[in-house]
């Protein structure tokens, strides 16, 4: 057994990580602001999910607290950190700046001052698909350049892997930070185009498709997406060349979807979980500003360290959120 810290526990991967983990008999720390960037009564729900396992432990805090961060580690002493909490959002990034050097940089520096003074087996850290910005090469590798971010969330991203590096080569931590590519699924972030767009069709509302549809994302299901992240906090990573335990992976599906086929299996999804026949109206928009037409994973490198790959196809898994959505808000 395991004491693991996971920070945005009540986030929508945290949640997910955290329930398998506790299923599995591991003790689960879980920190989370519950701010309201979106729909607060959803991430009580998650927390709701993970309350009825006794080795789950909630403390409500910010990773801006440096104070309350380094309590939490001296209290608890965890084996192994899972740094989810942060900013999300490209978008919102542009309409309000500020949150993200709170969250993603101050918070994140925080966790790195913890686990320096209070060592762990294995720091595993969320970065985001958007480091790549717009990076014309196609499927994205961990070893193409990826200095040029096109939103503050991806600067931010690119930030904590770069300070990672930092405090893994001073400061002996084993560091592994995972780029996540577009993670969907019940219980998901409301922000995601997926789950907007399912409340806009059921209230009869048009849906907003931007670069006029010629959108490709490399969609992967949660349940995929939390085993990949448990096989890599099972083993930190071994010393570099220059003798850094620090590692970076991307984490997707390899098999991205055009944005347009993955509307159809969306209103197949919906159609087949209210009884009827529900089709999107739709409203074609120009590309908006820091967003990319496509994300691509190449994932060889976690198939080949981890033997990981995904395997829910996208119909099955928007089924199954389409399910949940009618279960969750109603008829």
């Amino acid at each position: 057994m395991k004491t693991v810290l996971i920070t945005g526990a009540a986030g929508f991967i945290g949640a997910f990580l955290a329930k398998q983990l506790l299923m599995e008999g591991n003790a689960v720390i879980g920190l989370d602001n519950l701010n309201d960037y979106y729909d607060v009564q959803l991430k009580n729900a998650r927390l709701a999910m993970l309350k009825c396992h006794d080795s789950f432990t909630f403390i409500k805090a910010d990773l801006a607290d440096k104070q309350t961060v380094m309590r939490v580690f001296e209290t608890y002493k965890p084996q192994i950190v899972v740094n989810l909490a942060a900013q999300a959002g490209v978008r919102y990034s542009i309409e309000n700046p500020d949150v993200y050097i709170e969250s993603n940089i101050i918070g994140f520096f925080n966790i790195l001052e913890a686990c320096r003074h209070y060592p762990v087996q294995h720091l595993v850290y969320a970065s985001s698909s958007s480091v790549y910005g717009a990076n014309k090469k196609v499927p994205f590798s961990t070893e193409d350049k990826v200095d040029n971010p096109v939103s503050l969330y991806a600067a931010t991203k690119k930030s904590n892997e770069l300070m990672a590096h930092c405090y893994s080569k001073l400061y002996a931590i084993p560091s592994t930070g995972l780029r996540f590519f577009t993670v969907y699924g019940p219980m998901g972030r409301p922000d995601m185009a997926y789950f907007s767009f399912t409340r806009k069709i059921l209230k009869g509302e048009p849906i907003c498709i931007f670069n006029h549809g010629d959108m490709r994302r490399d969609f992967t299901y949660i349940d995929d997406i939390v085993q990949g992240v448990k096989l890599v906090m099972q083993r930190p990573p071994a010393p570099n060349a220059d003798g850094v335990r620090y590692k970076i992976y991307n984490i997707g599906n390899h098999q991205p979807e055009n944005l347009m086929d993955y509307i159809a299996c969306l209103e197949k999804a919906l159609s087949k979980a209210y009884g009827k026949e529900i089709t999107a109206q739709k409203t074609f928009l120009p590309m908006q500003p820091g967003d990319v037409p496509t994300t691509y994973a190449d994932v060889t490198e976690l198939e080949r360290d981890f033997g990981f790959k995904p395997s829910t196809p996208v119909q099955e898994g928007l089924d199954r959120f389409a399910e949940w959505y009618k279960a969750f808000y109603g008829a």
